[in-house]
């Protein structure tokens, strides 16, 4: 069961009962659930171990429903806050809780990690110098929280706090522009990868995909391993409640906007504040405020007086706490959902 003293929070992994192991999604969770994905599932074919136990990851977020509607029909609920189809958990059904920081600290204690575990200790350890940020900051989540990792697998470093966020930032931004440096963006022979292994879950031309990928910082590679950092608020920064806003469901839209402020582009879950929205297809309401995803994929999208053309989910946002009402285009829960550059 979850220990009383954890909030679940973007980036944790945990394992149930059934030993299946779920990534945390988002910051905001019901009282007794966890909202969240299975992403390693026991298999007898799979190529990962743990514990004696052979695992598949599963990546598509169609491919994760399937799973759990075949098999666990009761963690897909619906859940009436986010007026969304979901995966919850319940807190009495988890067996394991995985920390990012416990989990990075436990690699700064060892005397035998394996090559993926080194390097990911010493691109960690590269960060925390270059930002000056503090380890207790900082986690490793992925396949390597939970200890399923390959030997190619991703390095998928963990940074909390705002203030401790934008300084990694500009330090990945700095390195990158190294040559001496270990940090590296991708080539364009990686992007081309990178765009065919997304195809199974976006679908955007290898162009659009290419203008907005090719520049960000948030992906790469560290000594030829590949990265992908989530940036997430601390708690004392998280101000909303299970409950406090609440979303409803306004139909699907494709939208021409302005991004008016990109500041929280960077975090996970994402967001952009618009200006000057025209509705090009779909439902018209006023409005459109902000786009945002809980997707990583979707963090660095655009920078601020660009101009986007987006397609997604268009939802009513009840905010109860400065009672107020808006809209806001959710993208990320469907392959149809995209955001490009105009």
């Amino acid at each position: 069961m979850l220990p009383t003293k954890i909030k679940p929070i973007e980036g944790d992994l945990f394992k149930d009962l059934k030993g299946i192991i779920f990534d945390v999604k988002g910051l905001v969770h019901p009282p007794d659930k966890v909202i969240s994905f299975p992403r390693f599932i026991p298999e007898p074919s799979g190529n990962r171990k743990q514990e004696g136990i052979t695992y598949k990851k599963i990546y598509a977020l169609s491919t994760r429903f399937e799973f759990l509607e075949k098999n666990f029909p009761q963690y897909v609920i619906y859940d009436s806050v986010f007026d969304e189809k979901l995966c919850g958990v319940p807190s009495e059904n988890i067996e394991t809780y995985y920390s990012p920081v416990g989990r990075l600290q436990e690699l700064r204690r060892s005397k035998e990690l394996d090559e993926l575990e080194l390097c990911a200790l010493e691109f960690c350890q590269c960060l925390k110098d270059y930002a000056d940020t503090s380890w207790d900051k900082m986690g490793i989540s992925g396949s390597l929280l939970v200890k399923l990792h390959t030997l190619s697998s991703d390095i998928d470093p963990v940074i909390y706090g705002t203030k401790n966020c934008r300084k990694v930032y500009e330090a990945l931004k700095a390195l990158q522009q190294d040559a001496k440096s270990a940090v590296k963006s991708y080539s364009m022979k990686e992007l081309r990868e990178l765009f065919r292994f997304r195809l199974r879950d976006t679908r955007v031309s290898f162009e659009d995909f290419i203008r907005t990928e090719s520049r960000k910082v948030l992906q790469g590679k560290f000594k030829g391993r590949d990265y992908f950092i989530r940036f997430v608020k601390d708690w004392s920064e998280i101000q909303e409640k299970y409950g406090a806003v609440q979303y409803r469901n306004a139909g699907y839209a494709r939208i021409k906007a302005e991004i008016k402020d990109d500041s929280e582009a960077i975090f996970t879950p994402c967001g952009y504040k618009l200006r000057n929205v025209e509705v090009l297809e779909g439902v018209h309401p006023h409005p459109i405020e902000e786009i945002a995803s809980f997707r990583g994929r979707f963090c660095e999208q655009a920078r601020i007086s660009e101009t986007v053309i987006a397609q997604g989910k268009v939802e009513h946002v009840i905010d109860n706490r400065q009672n107020r009402e808006y809209f806001r285009l959710l993208i990320g829960n469907k392959p149809s959902d995209y955001m490009v550059l105009a």
